[in-house]
């Protein structure tokens, strides 16, 4: 095995439709305590949504594209709700499976989840004052920039798009540190078939900038980490 290049061939099994339900369910529930310690967006909160949320003045409305289990909506609604911002929040994602999962969450003030994808959004004409994702970029092949464009056009401000950073040493350590979570769960066999799948810094880059119109920046706000930064223009 080789993590020189990305294995975009390589499925994960949770994306199979016949997957065996509850160890999806577990997988998605479990994502809520293992991307708190590997995602890094308390960092991008801090840095790039919390300011963009106190430049506004006024109330906002956020959409999580992919939202899964609902885990980062949940976790963001609850920092911003602790810095005293009013924002509603709004997580898609078009699994029938995730969004049972998401649905069955201890509600979360302002927040609602609707099963759909960016493109329905855009065709309704929403729009939203900030659009993200979290492990999404590295599931789309070549369906990235078509996704790209549709997350700029469904934000009138900030877009940030977090996924993995493949690296042997992040392939390493991500092996060793998920056995406790693992267990009757995805979460071993998929992240680190997710980890092949994803980009370096260079590679995202050129795959989101392919025109060469310098839409997009691609940070490394924590460790094995890359956010990609855009400006909407809805």
């Amino acid at each position: 095995m080789s993590l020189a290049v990305r294995d975009d061939r390589l499925a994960e099994l949770m994306d199979d439709p016949s997957c065996d339900p509850e160890l999806l369910r577990a997988t998605l529930v479990r994502f809520g305590t293992v991307n708190r310690l590997v995602s890094g967006w308390g960092v991008v909160y801090r840095t790039r949504l919390r300011p963009h949320l106190a430049a506004l003045g006024r109330p906002a409305h956020v959409l999580d594209i992919g939202s899964g289990g609902g885990d980062l909506v949940s976790r963001l609604a609850a920092a911003a709700r602790s810095d005293g911002f009013e924002v509603t929040w709004t997580g898609i994602d078009p699994d029938p499976r995730a969004h049972e999962v998401a649905e069955a969450r201890p509600p979360i003030p302002g927040a609602s989840f609707r099963r759909a994808d960016a493109a329905t959004l855009v065709a309704e004409g929403r729009t939203y004052d900030a659009v993200l994702s979290n492990h999404v970029l590295h599931h789309l092949g070549d369906d990235l920039p078509e996704f790209a464009a549709e997350s700029l056009a469904l934000s009138r401000g900030i877009v940030l798009h977090s996924d993995i950073a493949r690296s042997r040493l992040a392939y390493g350590l991500y092996a060793v540190a998920v056995t406790p979570f693992a267990r009757g769960t995805f979460l071993r066999t998929d992240g680190l078939r997710s980890i092949r799948r994803s980009y370096t810094r260079a590679e995202l880059a050129a795959a989101l900038d392919g025109n060469g119109r310098g839409t997009w920046s691609v940070e490394h706000p924590v460790p094995f980490r890359l956010v990609a930064v855009g400006r909407g223009h809805a």
